[in-house]
């Protein structure tokens, strides 16, 4: 029996390798989904005199989007983020995670600014609060202020059409 032991631990890192590469990244449960959106107050980037917190969104569904300059998924996100804000059917506030201020704002005047506004997280602390495990990271909130869905990686316009825009839809019907 004991010479098979090695075999049998090779057997079962193998049953463990093959269950992990079968599961799904972006569909790691949040512990925040149904629960209030983490509170903050944080600088607006480019108007360091102003701030922004959740708070100020009550009453409204909204899209709290983690970006940085320096994410090559935000790239490729962005342009479905500029969609939805030139449709207007949603308004989304970005959270500018562990960025320097120049970065994002040249990113922003080139890349085209889809966000209502975007504050700085330049420590990255709102992050951890929401549970980021890296960017881009999407947090679709409600009217009163809980977390209804997070979206890990890049939304996508398949995303958008499956998954945001029926969530929106039974948000907005159940608030009226």
């Amino acid at each position: 029996m004991k010479r098979f032991l090695p075999l049998i631990i090779f057997a079962s890192l193998c049953i463990f390798l093959l269950i992990g590469l079968s599961l799904n990244p972006k569909e790691i449960p949040s512990p925040f989904v149904g629960k209030n959106a983490p509170t903050f107050h944080l600088p607006v980037l480019g108007k360091s005199q102003e701030s922004f917190s959740p708070e100020q969104m009550q009453g409204k569904v909204w899209l709290l989007n983690v970006w940085a300059s320096w994410c090559v998924s935000c790239r490729e996100e962005h342009p479905i983020l500029n969609q939805l804000a030139q449709q207007k059917i949603i308004p989304i506030v970005g959270l500018n995670y562990k960025d320097k201020d120049p970065a994002a704002l040249e990113w922003l005047a080139r890349m085209e600014n889809p966000y209502l506004l975007s504050v700085v997280d330049a420590a990255g602390n709102v992050g951890i609060n929401y549970g980021v495990y890296g960017v881009p990271e999407s947090f679709l909130i409600d009217s009163k202020g809980k977390i209804v869905h997070k979206f890990i990686g890049p939304l996508t316009s398949a995303l958008v059409q499956n998954e945001l825009l029926p969530m929106l839809a039974q948000l907005n019907s159940s608030t009226k």
